[in-house]
């Protein structure tokens, strides 16, 4: 049975009114511009007031909390400086109703700027203590930005409330709230926030999965408008592209092989072609909820179901000599490290980073064997904590897997020179 927004909203408030107001969070952020998100714990109109810490004119943005959107705001503020650090609160009125002293949001730097950046990517979390423990360990650790890519949360059905109901529980841990009120955050989803366990993009009801998304992950973009929710950004010397491994998987024939299903879609396909094109970043990830190999078991949800996908992008990347891809991936709850053998196609030798669980449950049957891996790790409670560097030539990236008492699980280091085409 699909409710009504208005429905779920109440149902919410009746379960838990002492978990009234969500975030406020934040979510894309650039040079110039930012997200911020919130859910209220009734309907009204709701002012951010934004202000430079060396001073200045505070922006002022009202919005309107509506049931039709389950309460929840999205804030885009324009006109930021680029490197810059600002204070922000949320008034109701003239009544502060968010004003921590930790809601601090800092712009990213411009993009040619020579800039070191830390992010913390990882995959699998819950509600549990240690989860939680891992929101608290990347605070810690003093990351810029946080990249979620999938079975976050878990939900395991595409119906509007259940779909609500777990990505508000989700939101309403005081870790996570705690760790993305002073750093922004992105989002992907994998198959359990998506619809199912191994579930493409024929599960019925998937159009809820996507509004709940839509409204809960402040991203600047989702998709090509109407479906999907693939999205990019740049930080200092790394661009991310989020892909969805999901929306359009098994849904049509394949752009790189017509008598083979799809995963990417004919449209997610041509915008990363072209953001791979433009893009001037040292390094490019590109991210999604599926590992990029064959997880070799009775499942299909991973590259190697679509390997003729991943030619086409190989070939493409080696034919426009891009440089500094990096593959990463989540989902099989195990973290590997694997550097292919592609200097043939791609021009140099790939590197793929697996970050996966951040809960306490781990699959060592999905760690096998490859003669590409580098590393591995089957530890629970992890995040990667990447450090890039463009102050130095070569630009640097570094990987760590991090674990919830800070412990460096392995490591692995690459610069410029290591992901640019031979001659």
């Amino acid at each position: 049975m699909v409710f009504g927004a208005a429905t779920i909203t109440d149902r919410l408030s009746a379960q838990s009114p002492q978990a009234a107001v969500l975030g406020p969070i934040l979510g894309h952020s650039d040079e110039t511009s930012a997200m911020v998100w919130m859910r209220a714990a009734t309907a009204g109109a709701f002012t951010l007031e934004i202000t430079p810490e060396a001073g200045g004119k505070p922006i002022l943005l009202k919005q309107a909390a509506t049931e039709k959107d389950d309460l929840c705001i999205h804030w885009q503020v324009t006109g930021l400086q680029p490197a810059t650090k600002y204070r922000y609160r949320v008034l109701e009125g003239q009544k502060e109703l968010a004003a921590d002293v930790g809601q601090i949001l800092m712009t990213a730097p411009k993009p040619e700027a020579p800039a070191k950046v830390r992010f913390a990517i990882s995959s699998c979390a819950k509600e549990d203590a240690g989860s939680r423990a891992v929101w608290n360990r990347m605070a810690s650790e003093e990351v810029d930005a946080v990249v979620l890519i999938g079975d976050t949360p878990y939900i395991d059905s595409t119906e509007l409330e259940k779909q609500t109901k777990r990505h508000h529980e989700f939101a309403a841990v005081e870790e996570y709230q705690a760790l993305l009120k002073s750093r922004p955050c992105w989002w992907t989803w994998d198959d359990h926030d998506f619809a199912g366990n191994d579930s493409s993009g024929v599960a019925a009801g998937k159009e809820n999965s996507r509004l709940v998304f839509t409204r809960y992950r402040p991203q600047k973009s989702y998709g090509d408008g109407t479906g999907g929710i693939y999205t990019s950004f740049r930080r200092g010397p790394v661009e991310v592209f989020l892909l969805d491994t999901r929306w359009f998987s098994m849904t049509g024939p394949s752009f790189a092989a017509s008598h083979r299903p799809t995963m990417l879609g004919t449209k997610q396909w041509e915008w990363l072609q072209q953001g791979l094109l433009a893009s001037t970043a040292p390094f490019k990830l590109l991210a999604c909820g599926v590992i990029w190999d064959d997880k070799e078991n009775l499942e299909s949800d991973d590259w190697g179901t679509y390997k003729h996908e991943l030619t086409a992008i190989l070939k493409f990347i080696g034919e426009k000599k891009i440089h500094g891809v990096i593959l990463v991936g989540g989902d099989i709850h195990a973290s590997r490290v694997l550097r292919y053998k592609t200097t043939k196609t791609v021009g140099y030798d790939l590197p793929q980073f697996i970050a996966s669980p951040i809960h306490g449950s781990t699959i060592p049957s999905l760690n096998v064997y490859n003669p590409d891996l580098v590393r591995s790790a089957v530890e629970p409670h992890v995040f990667l904590r990447v450090d890039a560097d463009s102050t130095v030539t070569p630009a640097e990236f570094h990987a760590s897997l991090i674990n919830k008492d800070g412990e460096t699980v392995f490591s692995y280091h690459l610069t410029t020179d290591d992901l640019r085409p031979k001659a």
